[in-house]
C-alpha cells in the first residue's frame, strides 16, 4: 500500500513539471543504398556493416524486403562499409560523411566465395540526389589550417556561397552596450535578416534571446579546435530543421579516437608592438591582448569509449580613442554661425537673448559652467 502511494505521488510531481520545447537534433550523417545481384533484384536480409576509420566502431544494419538499408545519425568522418551475403563476393567500399548529409551507396553484388573481396571506387557525386538543399560544408582541415583573427569558427561561414557578413550591433567602442548578450559574427544568409538563421552545435540550437548568433562580449564564439566540421544550408532544407526562415549553421564538435592528439597555443597582441592611430593622442593607448588554450583526445576504451576535452581562454585589457565634438570659440560666445554673410551679418552679432538665467552673451548659466572643461 505504501509502495502504491509513493508511485502516485511521484506521478504527480512529475506531472507538475514545466515541460519545454525539443527541437530534432540533425547533427550526424544518414548513409542509405539499395543492394542487388546481378540481375537487378533486390537481395534481402543482407548484412551491411559501416565502420567509423578513425574510432573502429561499428555499425551494423541489414537490408529490407525491397533491398533498402539506412543507417541515420552517423558520426561526420571517413567510413569502411562491407556487405556480406551468402553466396556472393564481400563488397567493400570507403566514403566519406559530412555533418547533416543525406548519402547514397547502391552496392551491385557478384556471384562469388564470402571469402572473395571486391572493392569499390567510389566519388562524391557532382549533384546531391538524396536531398534538395542547398549547402556547403567547411571541413576540418579548413576549420584548423585558415588563419582567423579571433579563432571564431563561424567566421568561415562568409566563405560560402549565398553568406555574407553584416553589421547590425554597437561596435567595441566607448558607450556601447555589449555585456548583455552574445555579440558573435552576424551573417546575412540568401538575403535573410540575422535573426532568422539558427546556429546549432551538435544539434543544439545556440542562438541567444534575441535570436542573435552566439559568442562572447568581444564576439568571438567556441574555438576551431573543439570543432570537427561544419555546414551552412542557405535555401530548401528539410522541415527536421525548423525554427527559422533563413540559413542553418550546423556543427558538430570533435571526438577521440583511438590514438592520442593533442594542441596547445598561446596568441598575443600587444600595443607595444602596434602602429598609431591617426586619431590617438600623443601616446598609443594600451592593448594587451592573450588567447590560450589546449585540447586533447584519444582512447579510453579502444574501439569503444573515447574523450576530448577543449579549455580556450581569452584575456584583454584594451584602451579606446574617442572622438568627441565640442562647442567652438565663437559658438561659446554666443554665435551659432561662422559664415561670412553680407550686411547686416546675422552672425557677427550675438544670437541668443539675453535674460537673468544666462550670462551676458546669453548662454544659459547651468550650460556656461560647463564651457572651461
Amino acid at each position: 500500500m505504501k509502495f502504491r502511494v509513493s508511485v502516485i505521488v511521484l506521478s504527480l510531481l512529475l506531472a507538475l513539471v514545466p515541460s519545454s520545447l525539443v527541437y530534432a537534433q540533425v547533427a550526424g550523417a544518414t548513409l542509405s543504398g539499395t543492394i542487388t545481384d546481378p540481375s537487378g533484384a533486390a537481395l534481402v536480409k543482407v548484412e551491411v556493416s559501416i565502420k567509423h576509420s578513425a574510432t573502429g566502431v561499428t555499425r551494423t544494419v541489414t537490408s529490407d524486403s525491397a533491398g533498402f538499408y539506412t543507417a541515420p545519425n552517423l558520426v561526420p568522418g571517413d567510413y569502411q562499409v562491407t556487405v556480406a551475403a551468402r553466396g556472393f563476393s564481400t563488397s567493400v567500399a570507403d566514403v566519406t560523411l559530412t555533418v547533416g548529409s543525406n548519402q547514397t551507396l547502391d552496392v551491385g553484388m557478384k556471384v562469388g566465395a564470402a571469402n572473395e573481396k571486391i572493392v569499390v571506387t567510389t566519388e562524391a557525386p557532382a549533384v546531391q540526389l538524396a536531398s534538395s538543399d542547398l549547402s556547403a560544408v567547411v571541413n576540418a582541415t579548413t576549420v584548423r589550417e585558415l588563419p582567423l583573427n579571433g579563432r571564431s569558427w563561424t567566421d568561415l561561414a562568409a566563405l560560402q556561397p549565398g553568406v555574407d557578413t553584416i553589421q547590425t550591433q554597437p561596435s567595441f567602442t566607448v558607450g556601447a552596450d555589449r555585456g548583455n548578450r552574445g555579440f558573435g559574427q552576424q551573417l546575412t544568409i540568401s538575403g535573410a535578416r540575422p535573426q532568422q538563421n539558427n546556429y546549432r552545435l551538435d544539434g543544439v540550437s545556440l542562438n541567444d534571446y534575441a535570436n542573435g548568433a552566439p559568442g562572447s562580449v568581444l564576439g568571438g564564439s567556441l574555438g576551431v579546435d573543439a570543432i570537427q566540421e561544419f555546414s551552412v544550408l542557405t535555401s530548401n532544407y528539410s522541415a527536421e530543421y525548423g525554427k527559422t526562415s533563413g540559413g542553418v549553421v550546423n556543427a558538430v564538435t570533435r571526438s577521440g579516437t583511438n590514438n592520442f592528439h593533442g594542441s596547445a597555443y598561446e596568441f598575443l597582441r600587444n600595443s607595444a608592438l602596434d602602429a598609431r592611430n591617426f586619431f590617438d593622442g600623443p601616446t598609443i593607448p594600451p592593448f594587451k591582448r592573450n588567447q590560450f588554450g589546449g585540447a586533447i583526445g584519444g582512447p579510453i576504451l579502444k574501439n569503444r569509449t573515447f574523450f576530448f576535452a577543449d579549455f580556450e581562454g581569452i584575456r584583454q585589457s584594451k584602451g579606446i580613442s574617442a572622438l568627441t565634438f565640442v562647442p567652438s570659440p565663437a559658438a561659446r560666445a554666443g554665435l551659432l554661425c561662422s559664415i561670412p554673410q553680407g550686411p547686416p551679418n546675422p552672425c557677427t552679432t550675438t544670437q541668443l537673448p539675453v535674460g537673468a538665467n544666462t550670462d551676458a552673451n546669453g548662454v544659459d548659466l547651468a550650460a556656461a559652467a560647463y564651457l572651461p572643461f
